[in-house]
């Protein structure tokens, strides 16, 4: 099984990477971090992304993971044009393409995983966050469009919503908000961040045949924060 995992030089990418068994097929930014895995692109979305296109139909990949994102803090009323663009491109319109490329041979071969990683920030909504919030957001949307249009073919797609998950993006994006980790933690029902082998663990479960039936969902690992408070 070939697995295509982006964003896998740290983080929950990389801990994904490192959980799922098969031919991992590891894609980012730094080439040193990725020198880990047997097969790594080094893929900037911004200039690169018809050779990942390519690399994606080379290596027929069976498993998607679209992990990659960026997050911006900044009131709605600051942001900038090139920030829009940079983040929707990053967390929406690659993801989608990644998928366009690999879906030909997964329908081709009948089978075929797709696990998108979302955001509580686009279940929910985040003040100071609405790029992010709305790029998160079209993951959803997207994934239950694709899901309908390749169930007959064997295929699942599924988001997974991370709440606050402590990795070094979690904890940047504290620095950035007006609140500091024991007041944001004090807010989770579970008084804790997730950790990032529990949305590796979601994400073994999906990719799995024992999930075959589980497509176009939209799962919550935010440890009660979207239940309410």
């Amino acid at each position: 099984m070939n697995i295509l995992v982006t964003g896998a030089s740290k983080g929950i990418g990389e801990c994904i990477a490192h959980n799922l068994e098969g031919e991992i097929f590891a894609v980012g930014r730094c080439e040193e971090r990725l020198k880990q895995y047997k097969n790594y692109l080094v893929c900037d979305f911004e200039k690169d992304i018809e050779i990942l296109g390519e690399y994606i139909e080379k290596n027929k990949i069976d498993v998607i993971i679209n992990n990659a994102g960026e997050y911006i803090y900044k009131e709605s009323d600051k942001i900038t044009m090139p920030e829009i663009e940079r983040l929707t491109r990053v967390n929406l319109e690659v993801p989608m393409y990644i998928i366009s490329r690999a879906l030909p041979y997964m329908e081709s071969q009948n089978w075929g995983r797709i696990v998108n990683i979302g955001s509580i920030s686009g279940v929910m909504g985040e003040s100071g966050a609405c790029i992010y919030s709305a790029s998160k957001a079209g993951l959803i949307g997207m994934t239950k469009a694709i899901a309908l249009e390749v169930a007959q073919y064997g295929i699942t797609i599924n988001t997974i919503n991370p709440g606050w998950v402590e990795t070094d993006l979690g904890n940047s994006s504290i620095d950035e908000s007006e609140f500091s980790k024991e007041e944001i933690v004090e807010c989770i029902p579970q008084k804790r961040f997730v950790k990032p082998i529990e949305i590796a663990g979601m994400v073994k479960y999906l990719i799995s045949n024992t999930a075959k039936g589980v497509t176009g969902q939209s799962i919550n690992i935010c440890a009660g924060l979207s239940v309410g408070y």
